[in-house]
């Protein structure tokens, strides 16, 4: 049982630093057959790991399915350094800030020493970790139920500990734009994110280029809610159109 774990282990680490593999490739890495790979690949399925496809797995997000945090962070570094730059001009000294658990708003930590003293707050563990290291900066921890997926608590006691609060500004992303809104893929994290965006006065959108003309099973809530969407330099002229188009402000990052 405990090799089966470490191989599962070892698998979710070469997926996810990789994207995806087959299962034939896996077979010969770790010199077991295809059948016991399928064994394995089902569990981190069924664990929220990884999806399988296309005779073996991937895990790059799809409609229906949130790629883990570990994948998150190693995608669209330099895209997101600048979006989250971008963001960090729309900050200013004494404001309260509400930051979600994207990985593209983390990008903005290391930035808001320069702009403190700030009331920050934020469910994402990464960046609690980050915000208690910067000096006059007040943190307030949005706690609930621990999901080691996302690396950030969620469940009906976040959602009440964010409607207990209001925020000057809001900095959020998502995992899909298309057709005037934003989606994600998981119904919990859309309830959780749409209490962010009713607790702010005023709400920014972060999304690379990648999440663009793309869309999820649910309907998070339309672009014009967010008082600013701010995209790379990357993005198609179609895309930036697009978003126009629905009425949203949008910014490049360039």
């Amino acid at each position: 049982m405990r090799k089966n774990k470490a191989r599962q282990n070892q698998i979710a680490d070469l997926i996810l630093g990789q994207g995806s593999m087959t299962a034939q490739e896996l077979a010969e890495r770790f010199g077991v057959s295809v059948m016991t790979i399928h064994r394995d690949l089902d569990e981190l399925e069924r664990q929220g790991v990884l999806r399988k496809a296309r005779g073996g797995a991937t895990a790059q997000p799809s409609g229906v399915f949130e790629s883990r945090v570990a994948f998150r962070h190693a995608a669209a570094i330099e895209q997101k350094r600048r979006i989250a730059r971008a963001a960090l001009r729309h900050v200013e000294p004494g404001m309260s800030v509400m930051l979600d658990d994207s990985t593209t708003v983390l990008h903005m930590v290391p930035g808001l020493a320069e702009l403190s003293p700030l009331h920050v707050a934020t469910n994402f563990l990464a960046a609690l970790k980050e915000l208690t290291a910067l000096p006059d900066i007040r943190v307030i921890g949005i706690g609930g139920d621990y999901d080691p997926l996302h690396d950030s608590f969620q469940g009906m006691h976040a959602i009440e500990a964010i409607e207990a609060i209001h925020a000057d500004a809001l900095f959020m992303s998502t995992s899909a734009v298309s057709a005037g809104h934003a989606y994600h893929q998981e119904d919990r994290i859309v309830a959780f994110k749409r209490a962010m965006i009713e607790s702010a006065s005023a709400r920014y959108l972060l999304v690379d280029n990648s999440k663009l003309e793309k869309t999820a099973l649910h309907r998070l809530a339309p672009l014009s809610v967010f008082d600013l969407v701010i995209t790379d330099s990357e993005a198609s002229s179609q895309a930036l159109d697009a978003l126009e188009a629905a009425g949203a402000t949008v910014e490049v990052a360039s």
